[in-house]
C-alpha cells in the first residue's frame, strides 16, 4: 500500500490533471518566453503547464511563471534525476513529470513530496509503480507504445492506476482518449508549437487551447 504521504501527492496528482484534462508539454528558452507561454495558456483556458528541463532555461521560467502567473500550476517535465527534482522543487515547481522511471527515480519521487507523474511505456513498469503506490502515471510514447489499444487493454489488469498517455497524442483523438475510463488527461504539445513561441504568437497558443478544450467538452461534456 502506499506510505500517507504517497497517497496524498498521487491524491493531489490525480485532481491537477483531472481539472486540466490537457497537460501542455512546454519547452522554452527563456524565462519570459515561459511566462508568456504560461499567460496564454491561461487565457485559452488550462490550468496547469509541465516546463521541461530540457533547456537550460527551464528552471529559471518555472521559477517566473510560479511568481508572476497567478492561478496556473507550474510543474517540472523531463525530470530523468534526483538532482533535477530537488532543482524543479527549489525554484517552485508544484508538480514533476518523469519519460521514464528506473527503480532510482522511483524512490526518489515517492518520498520527494511532491505531486509526481511518473513515465512507464509498458505494462510491466506500470505494474512496478503501481507496487510501489503510485495511482497515476504517464503513459509515454503513447501512439508509438500502442495508443488507444493499449490503454483499453489496460483497464482490467491495472483498474486502479489511472494514465497521462503523452505522445503522438493531438487535437484530433485527444477525446477519444479522454473517453477511456483509466485517463485523467492528455499530455501534449499541439497547442505549444515550437515555431509559434520562436515567433511570440502567443494569440495561437490561445486559440489552439480554446479549441481542443472546446472539442472535449463538445465530446465528452
Amino acid at each position: 500500500m502506499p506510505t500517507a504521504s504517497l497517497q496524498s501527492t498521487q491524491h493531489a496528482a490525480i485532481e491537477l490533471l483531472r481539472a486540466t484534462r490537457i497537460l501542455p508539454v512546454v519547452t522554452v528558452t527563456s524565462a519570459e518566453q515561459g511566462v508568456a507561454v504560461a499567460r496564454a495558456l491561461q487565457s485559452g483556458g488550462l490550468k496547469a503547464i509541465e516546463i521541461t528541463l530540457r533547456t537550460p532555461a527551464a528552471i529559471d521560467a518555472i521559477a517566473a511563471v510560479k511568481r508572476d502567473v497567478a492561478g496556473i500550476a507550474v510543474g517540472a517535465g523531463t525530470v530523468l534525476t534526483p538532482q533535477q527534482i530537488d532543482a524543479a522543487r527549489a525554484a517552485g515547481a508544484e508538480f514533476l513529470v518523469t519519460p521514464g522511471t528506473p527503480p532510482a527515480m522511483a524512490e526518489a519521487l515517492t518520498t520527494c513530496g511532491l505531486p509526481a507523474v511518473p513515465g512507464a511505456a509498458t505494462p510491466t513498469e506500470l505494474l512496478a509503480l503501481h507496487a510501489r503506490g503510485f495511482r497515476v502515471c504517464k503513459l509515454f510514447p503513447a501512439s508509438a507504445v500502442g495508443g488507444l489499444p493499449l490503454v483499453r487493454a489496460l483497464q482490467a489488469p491495472l483498474a486502479d492506476v489511472l494514465l497521462c498517455p503523452t505522445g503522438g497524442i493531438g487535437e484530433g483523438d485527444a477525446a477519444q482518449y479522454l473517453a477511456e475510463r483509466n485517463v485523467v488527461c492528455v499530455g501534449g504539445s499541439w497547442m505549444v508549437r515550437a515555431d509559434w513561441i520562436a515567433d511570440g504568437r502567443y494569440d495561437l497558443v490561445s486559440e489552439a487551447t480554446a479549441r481542443s478544450l472546446a472539442a472535449i467538452a463538445r465530446t465528452l461534456g
